[in-house]
Parts: structure tokens; sequence; C-alpha cells
């Protein structure tokens, strides 16, 4: 499959999604993700999910990963459209968010962070193939990022979906993930 075909069929998949389903499928990533081995937590990354695009909330799982690593802090993205670039920047709950020209929750103010801090990336995706690899929004903005984390870091993908065989057109830039999961198991890379 290529990354364009996959991006369209799971774009309908996400669609058509219904609101109980995607509360069950939540509850049970979260019941995955508290099964996934972890090394203590110092410093997360992870996104705000788009509604509308039924991306996969990672609330309740901060939630979790903040009661079992006390201290632990949290990141979130934002975007620089003219550069295409994206920064990690330090939020707590002061922290004010808005929604860029995307759709995306960015915080307002913040410390950058920088990408060698963080533990955890939970990195968004459409779908993942049986190798690790994803598929994003086709901008290439996290796997950029991603060549610039620790090599120790963990890279996590959620997915509401199993994964395909394989996705035909990556390339050198693409940067696998460590683990994807989904309600019905975890896949190691």
């Amino acid at each position: 499959m290529l990354k364009s075909e996959a991006r369209t069929e799971y774009l309908q998949k996400r669609a058509q999604i219904t609101i109980k389903q995607q509360a069950i499928w939540d509850d049970l990533l979260l019941i995955k993700v508290q099964q996934l081995p972890m090394p203590p937590l110092h410093a997360v990354f992870s996104y705000a999910a788009i509604e509308r695009r039924k991306e996969i909330s990672t609330d309740a799982i901060l939630s979790y990963l903040e009661f079992r690593n006390p201290g632990m802090r949290i990141a979130y993205p934002v975007y620089d459209a003219r550069s295409s670039a994206m920064e990690a920047v330090w939020v707590d709950e002061e922290t004010l968010f808005r929604v860029n020209e995307f759709g995306i929750s960015e915080p307002l103010n913040g410390v950058v962070a920088q990408p060698r801090e963080l533990d955890l990336i939970f990195v968004p995706l459409l779908c993942f193939d049986e190798r690790g690899y994803r598929v994003g929004y086709g901008k290439g903005v996290y796997d950029r990022y991603l060549k610039e984390v620790r090599p120790d870091a963990l890279l996590v993908g959620l997915s509401y979906f199993e994964p395909v065989p394989l996705i035909a057109d990556t390339d050198k830039f693409d940067v696998p993930l460590n683990y994807c999961i989904t309600p019905q198991g975890i896949y190691e890379f």
C-alpha cells in the first residue's frame, strides 16, 4: 500500500467510527498502555488530538503516566508553517492553548523542550505497517523532529486499526516506531 492510498483509506475509516466505538477503543488503548514495559519517565512529548478527525486522545494515558511517574513533564508540539518545522513546548496546568490554522491545539507560551530531553514521544498517525513505519498527514514534520531525539527515547504510535502489511513507499527520511498500540494489541518493532 502506498502512503497516499493509506491516507485516503484510513481517513475514511476514521470518519466512520462512532462515538461509542471511540470511547470503548480509547479505554482499551489505555489498558494496553498500562501493559507496556516502560522505564521511569521524566519527559513525555504528546499531541493534542484533533477531534473532528477522530484522532486518539492521549489525555487519559498522560494522566496515568503522570500518576506512575511523579514529576513527569509534558510537552506539546508547536508547528511553524513558514519553516515546516515543529518544536516541543513544556506545558503545565496554567498553560493556555490556541487552535492553529490546521485545527491543532498548541500551547501559547512556554519553554521549548530540547529533543534530547524526551523519554517518550507519542507520534500521531493514520495507519502503520508491520515494520513500524507510519503514515501521517504527509508533511514529514514528525519524521524530521524524531531524527533529533535520543536513540533510546521510546517512539509510540496509537492506532484504532491493526497494521497494514507494508507501506511500500517509505524512504530514508521515515523514522519507524518502537511500539504501536491498538485496542487489540501491542506491536513492538
